[in-house]
């Protein structure tokens, strides 16, 4: 059975540091044993209103919210030494490795696989013509707040564990 940590990132900006909220959902031989979100204060608390428009978080929700590296105790014992799993797994992996060094941190630290399990890429492997993480979640089943860190992160993670059963969903 699979072990693994599925994670997603919801951005204030279009600048990768902009963490606003994060999902991460832990997979322990197929079964979701631990799920943590959290809202997160991106620098100077500064917010696009096209990336609101996505997520509806606006600067007054975060701003008493940690900054990344006032949560980052919390994050790297979820985090050091999984396999990892992201929707998009290069977005989500770039955000982390960036926000870690923009506030200092050690990325290598968390003795993280060079690169992620994407869910995307598995399941245009599988024939999949349009892998949006919505639209793999209607063909599959699986229930999603789009855009919300943590049901991103379930979604992705469910994505994973259930890809064995995407030949038998396959319309798109």
């Amino acid at each position: 059975m699979e072990t693994f940590t599925a994670i997603d990132f919801e951005l204030a900006t279009s600048d990768y540091v902009s963490v606003c909220s994060v999902g991460i959902v832990n997979v322990v031989e197929g079964k979701i044993i631990n799920e943590f979100y959290s809202l997160v204060r991106p620098p100077q608390n500064k917010y696009m209103w096209q990336t609101t428009r996505v997520h509806g978080i606006k600067a007054k929700d975060t701003l008493n919210a940690p900054t990344f590296k006032e949560l980052f105790p919390q994050l790297e014992p979820l985090l050091s030494n999984q396999k990892m799993v992201a929707h998009n797994e290069l977005f989500d992996r770039s955000v982390l490795q960036r926000t870690m060094k923009f506030y200092g941190l050690n990325y290598k630290s968390l003795d993280l696989p060079e690169k992620w399990d994407c869910t995307s890429n598995i399941y245009r492997a599988k024939g999949f013509l349009k892998t949006k993480l919505s639209m793999c979640c209607q063909v599959m089943g699986i229930p999603l707040d789009h855009h919300d860190a943590l049901s991103d992160a379930r979604a992705s993670a469910l994505l994973y564990l259930h890809q064995d059963r995407a030949a038998d969903s396959l319309i798109i």
